[in-house]
């Protein structure tokens, strides 16, 4: 489903138009790492880098079941992936906020392992609905997929600022 984008002059260059939704899908299918902000059960923000896979319109990471990321979200499944640039005058950067849901349908993992393994050289197995390092018991991890509920993207030079809704 392609959502609705709108530009917003308020924050945006005079002339400046609306990023292209086409622009922000290959930002999210080519980026490599993200920024994954989620909160913890006090109220205090948890912001840690990690990879994700763009596949069938979600944004899919992993976390070890352990890690403060995934108790975040098991208290509060609505959290926010960033990517882009560390330019100034250059670049796209693209903010996804949505709600995120466990993902442990085996042809889902399947295609997300391999997605893993040809964009980053990391390989997983897919064992009892988890990624699983290859030749170990112990190191497991949890999938996740965030559905975007808003996307913000911000081009530069001209700056604008484009918000898609779902």
């Amino acid at each position: 489903m392609t959502p609705i984008g709108r530009h917003v002059a308020e924050f945006s260059e005079p002339g400046s138009t609306a990023v292209p939704w086409a622009d922000v899908d290959r930002v999210l299918r080519e980026s490599e790492m993200f920024w994954l902000s989620t909160v913890r059960r006090d109220g205090r923000p948890h912001v840690a880098p990690l990879p994700a896979m763009w596949l069938d319109g979600k944004l899919h990471f992993c976390t070890g079941a352990h890690e403060q990321k995934a108790r975040n979200i098991e208290s509060n499944p609505q959290c926010v992936l960033t990517t882009g640039t560390n330019t100034y005058r250059s670049g796209l950067d693209v903010i996804v906020e949505g709600t995120v849901a466990p993902v442990g349908d085996e042809p889902t993992l399947t295609r997300l392992a391999r997605m893993w393994l040809d964009k980053l050289d990391w390989p997983f197995e897919v064992v009892d609905g988890q990624f699983r390092d290859p030749g170990t018991e112990d190191h497991r991890a949890i999938v996740l997929a965030l559905t975007p509920a808003k996307v913000l993207a911000f081009a530069k030079a001209p700056y604008s600022q484009t918000r898609y809704t779902f």
